[in-house]
């Protein structure tokens, strides 16, 4: 018993990092990849870099928007869930 009331303090310290840092961290990436992988043409977004376009052309990994000064090929991965969302509901 008094091991583990020596190890207790860590197994506490684990559970409580495990429910505030990789468990939401884990579930923004799994939204993020449904996000990206629901992109279609025509959809209005915003990169991470501040780039506001719409969707003109989809590749497995690549997306090229266009904005106001033409025409730019992204990785998907470089458009912003929140951003974009945010964009969506004003309009």
């Amino acid at each position: 018993m008094g091991e583990l009331s020596k190890f207790a303090p860590f197994l506490l310290m684990f559970v409580v990092i495990y429910f505030f840092m990789i468990r939401p961290q884990q579930k923004r990436a799994k939204n993020e990849k449904e996000f990206e992988s629901g992109l279609k043409v025509g959809d209005k977004i915003i990169t991470k870099s501040g780039f506001h376009g719409k969707v003109v052309e989809l590749a497995e990994t690549t997306v090229v928007i266009e904005t106001m000064s033409g025409k730019l090929k992204l990785e998907r991965s470089a458009i912003s869930l929140e951003l974009s969302a945010t964009l969506n509901k004003k309009a």
